[in-house]
């Protein structure tokens, strides 16, 4: 995905060679920013894929979290469970509940 993007490859830079001229640039100094340019590449190859592994990681862990929200017990909704806690609190509270009244 991310290589067909690219137009070019750190090997590539590394590899790349100037023509000189009579007055044509400093060879040191283009080798230097070559130099600097792969460390670049190779830094934000090696970002990209822990990005790209720590997405896959969320997308599952996103799957699985949703997947366990959906499961409820069979014939379990919302209102069957608050009646349940009403009856519960009702049972643990009924009479200081009565005496507040």
């Amino acid at each position: 995905m991310l290589a067909e993007k690219l137009k070019l490859t750190a090997k590539e830079i590394l590899e790349k060679e100037f023509k000189t001229g009579l007055r044509g640039y400093n060879q040191e100094e283009v080798d230097k920013f070559l130099d600097l340019i792969i460390k670049d590449y190779e830094s934000m190859h090696t970002i990209i894929d822990e990005m790209q592994q720590e997405n896959m990681r969320l997308k599952k862990q996103l799957e699985e979290s949703s997947r366990r929200q959906h499961i409820q017990p069979a014939g379990t909704t919302n209102f069957d469970i608050l009646k349940r806690l009403s009856n519960l609190e009702k049972h643990v509270f009924g009479s200081k509940l009565d005496e507040n009244v």
